[in-house]
């Protein structure tokens, strides 16, 4: 692991000198948009093949049926969401919830006949192979560490751990230590555009990435519910793997330093003292410098009304994509995501739950590193961290910690 932690002394004036005046324009269409002129692009003719049929071209790899604990149930419902129960290669084992009535539920939408009351008992049963964790954020870490510690391969919802440095180097550690399989389930990855971008960059057609952009914004009345309030006031960047996908995803680069400048809401929650963070941000904004040497502007609000988004673009010294690429590489690769096994749904984030379970079940039978592993899952992650730390520093230029298996 390479890390640098020390803070870099430097003016607000040179965070908005780079930014420029078009910090606040950035507005990513969710669709893609063709004038009756132009031709339909690879993506949007092999994406539109792969909606109709995801399980086109698709071949077991196992007869292997891998024994699957999922524990969580809560708002979003996500131990179901991703589809292990419909793998042709994964028996759901069992399943957990603290909340007894949650747990009933997820036992019986998953058909699965053992649950456990907790984590803690679920990881103890020697017939599960693999768990999924769908827990509260703050608790990742903690989690995951203790299914590991059980010989168990680990999956996580996002982030892989919540505004706590430490303790997802401890996990980082503890991953390296078991040899064991981990991923984290950044939906980003495998929405059609993140991967698309994924492909063209591997096979050259960006070069270097000279600018990108993401972001993520959320609106809601009221946080969403969320166990022991953990949603409450939190820092916008503690959660931005869903926007940080749009580099780290895309190139498995990092970004090295940050200056970030965060909004005052107004709302209550995000007023001195009504939150357990200390948090008055429902906005913030983030300049990073790339492990390429290029720039990447990473955007986060939770109060802003309007349009949603998960989405991002790129330019390159080859070429750039937003909503279909424009380049100078003429021989692209395949950029339809791969097929899913008959009546596993590409399911919800744009059809990216599916997709994610699957490199997780594929990881494992394959004996191969998942695509999220934990060095990229925390490269997103810490990233914004330290982008909530500057933020709160009136966009202090900061360093951030580097992590490689």
């Amino acid at each position: 692991m390479e890390k640098e932690k020390s803070g870099i002394q430097k003016s607000r004036r040179k965070f908005i000198g780079m930014a420029g005046a078009g910090f606040a324009s950035f507005a990513v269409a969710p669709h893609i948009i063709m004038t009756p002129q132009e031709k339909p692009s690879p993506q949007t003719t092999e994406e539109s093949e792969w909606e109709k049929d995801p399980s086109k071209g698709w071949f077991p790899v196992s007869d292997r049926k891998l024994r699957v604990g999922l524990v969580g149930y809560g708002y979003s419902k996500f131990s179901a969401a991703f589809g292990f129960q419909n793998h042709p290669n994964v028996e759901i084992t069992a399943v957990s919830d603290l909340i007894p009535e949650r747990c009933a539920e997820l036992a019986k939408v998953t058909k699965c006949n053992k649950t456990y009351p907790s984590l803690e008992e679920l990881v103890k049963d020697d017939k599960i192979e693999a768990v999924f964790v769908a827990t509260d954020p703050p608790n990742h870490p903690k989690h995951c560490i203790d299914v590991l510690k059980h010989g168990k391969h680990v999956a996580t919802a996002v982030p892989v751990t919540y505004g706590s440095i430490e303790e997802g180097e401890q996990l980082l550690e503890e991953v390296k230590k078991s040899g064991l399989k981990f991923m984290m389930f950044e939906t980003s990855c495998f929405r059609a555009d993140n991967y698309a971008m994924r492909q063209i960059y591997n096979a050259g057609g960006f070069g270097k990435i000279v600018y990108s952009e993401g972001e993520y914004y959320h609106y809601g009345e009221k946080p969403l519910p969320s166990f022991n309030g953990w949603r409450n006031g939190g820092p916008p960047q503690w959660y931005p793997t869903h926007s940080n996908a749009y580099y780290v995803g895309i190139t498995n680069g990092t970004f090295t330093e940050v200056s970030c400048l965060g909004m005052p809401s107004g709302r209550d929650i995000h007023k001195p003292g009504n939150n357990r963070y200390n948090n008055i941000f429902s906005t913030e904004i983030a300049l990073f410098r790339t492990s390429e040497g290029g720039m990447s502007r990473m955007a986060r609000s939770g109060d802003t009304y309007g349009f949603g988004a998960e989405a991002g673009r790129v330019r390159g010294q080859r070429g750039s994509y937003y909503n279909r690429y424009e380049g100078l590489e003429k021989n692209l690769p395949v950029l339809r995501r791969p097929p899913l096994p008959p009546g596993v749904p590409p399911g919800g984030h744009g059809g990216s739950h599916g997709p994610l379970m699957n490199e997780f079940i594929l990881s494992i039978l394959q004996d191969r590193t998942p695509l999220v592993d934990i060095a990229m899952s925390l490269n997103m992650t810490v990233s914004g961290i330290v982008a909530h730390e500057s933020a709160m520093k009136d966009g202090e230029w900061m360093k951030i910690p580097q992590y490689k298996l």
